[in-house]
């Protein structure tokens, strides 16, 4: 019998935030242990919470990017379990009344060569809500130490439908709502700080059937890459269960990314064990249309949406857009060199290969970089108009990486302006001509590849300073006297 999986994913998404989600204490990450707190991070007998508007902003904008209906009216709702890392034994959520529902994530799926733009699919999503977040255990030697730095940073639940049908789908959607995520300012989803984490609810079915099977929570997966490899080892796993007459249980199990296996951590438990109920200290919060509206004007061009305008608007080809359009800072440094040079293609492709490559060696961010649109646009120019060879453009471009130089100096500085003075490229080729009757008469006879004999001696003469193109001219109009 052959079996399909059924997949949903809830990510967690850490808000970026100035303070935490119901206190005015900075939220941060690196600091030494326990000094972001106060009475009401560490839940101490009368404190009260105080909701932070600026992560209620950033889940309406969450929301509006993935087209979200926004609720005219939420609540809060205590989530009631014991975990040493929680100081209130509860946690403040969001249960039968969220922020946001519906809406979807556009994904691609991996096309047939890395070169060909894949499927495209939109996968659904149930809601997003706002909580808090718990603290983290760290586990020495003989003890478990409980660093409450992070509880009560804002966190936001993404929820997916359970249609997501493969390890692949997983990883492109998770990649995907990073993307959107980061695009928007909302988080910076850095997986090593904790501030993007996936849980993935897994079963299977008999293929073409329409009913669902147990579900298996995976924890634990903190990368991407270990998303898609725990969902399909279990996918394997359950597979296995089912066709040897077996019977899966619901559970959560925790995945090992080193080891690419999983065990059971816990029976999983239902709604009604965390006794949700409506949070005493907190009022319902009301969004209104002026609410939405002033941060749907805060909203960018979605990834997907900017990739298609780049291809269309400005001709470049998919292998460029999709190395641009994942950073929003490298998609923006393109559009104002387009803007600045007129000629997308080519600084798509300096920025895509030469920039991106300089960035790497170095090791330091776009934003650290001395070369900006301005440089690479001059460089453009100058190639383009023919100032400079495309050979000597690369040394070009090194160098004024290295100094923050404008190309137009550095060209000057080494002596690297191409060959324009026609009348001595005229007698370069015509002595090449002169010296080599036997090309002659081969190119004269209709042996095209003869002219190659002549561009050689033409470039030693001129140092390779010539333009291969007005080389090519010159010595085709003299042969054809």
């Amino acid at each position: 019998m052959n079996y399909e999986a059924v997949i949903g994913l809830e990510v967690h998404v850490q808000l970026k935030t100035r303070s935490k989600m119901f206190t005015r204490v900075a939220a941060g990450f690196g600091l030494p242990e326990n000094t972001l707190t106060d009475p009401v991070v560490l839940a101490l007998p009368g404190t009260l919470p105080v909701m932070n508007k600026g992560a209620l902003d950033k889940i309406i904008k969450a929301g509006l990017l993935l087209g979200c209906e926004i609720a005219a009216v939420c609540k809060w709702d205590r989530k009631n379990y014991f975990y040493p890392d929680s100081p209130k034994n509860y946690q403040i959520s969001q249960y039968d009344q969220p922020l946001c529902r519906g809406g979807c994530v556009e994904i691609e799926l991996p096309g047939p060569a890395r070169n060909v733009m894949g499927e495209h699919k939109r996968i659904a999503l149930t809601r997003i809500h706002l909580e808090e977040d718990v603290g983290k255990l760290n586990h020495v030697e003989g003890a478990s130490l409980v660093d409450f730095n992070r509880a009560g940073t804002p966190l936001m639940e993404i929820v997916s439908e359970p249609v997501i049908r493969s390890a692949d789908e997983a990883f492109a959607y998770l990649t995907a709502l990073k993307t959107v995520m980061i695009y928007g300012g909302i988080s910076d989803c850095d997986m090593e700080k904790g501030q993007l984490r996936c849980d993935a609810n897994i079963s299977i079915r008999p293929a073409g059937t329409a009913g669902l099977g147990t579900k298996v929570e995976l924890k634990n997966l903190n990368s991407i890459s270990f998303v898609r490899d725990g969902i399909a080892q279990e996918i394997r796993r359950q597979t296995a269960v089912a066709l040897s007459g077996g019977t899966i249980e619901q559970e959560t199990r925790d995945y090992d990314g080193q080891t690419g296996l999983s065990q059971s951590l816990r029976s999983k438990e239902m709604a009604h064990d965390y006794r949700y109920f409506p949070d005493p200290d907190l009022m319902p919060v009301e969004v209104d249309e002026a609410w939405k509206s002033a941060i749907r004007a805060t909203c960018p061009e979605l990834p997907f949406d900017k990739q298609r305008r780049f291809m269309e608007q400005y001709g470049v080809p998919y292998t460029i857009t999709s190395v641009l359009v994942p950073d929003r800072g490298l998609s923006d440094f393109f559009e104002e060199t387009a803007r600045l040079c007129g000629k997308p293609q080519a600084a798509g492709n300096w920025i895509a290969n030469d920039l991106l490559r300089e960035l790497g060696a170095a090791k330091i961010e776009l934003s650290q970089s001395k070369v900006g649109p301005a440089h690479v646009a001059g460089l453009v120019r100058l190639v383009d108009g023919g100032v400079i060879l495309s050979n000597a453009a690369k040394e070009v471009f090194v160098d004024m990486f290295r100094t923050g130089e404008a190309p137009e100096a550095v060209v000057e500085r080494k002596g690297l302006k191409a060959e324009t003075n026609l009348d001595e490229l005229e007698r370069w080729c015509a002595e090449a001509i002169a010296s080599n009757p036997k090309s002659v008469a081969d190119y004269k006879g209709g042996k095209e590849s003869a002219l190659n004999a002549f561009k050689g001696p033409v470039m030693r003469a001129a140092k390779g300073k010539a333009d291969p193109k007005r080389v090519d001219e010159m010595l085709r109009r003299l042969l054809a006297r």
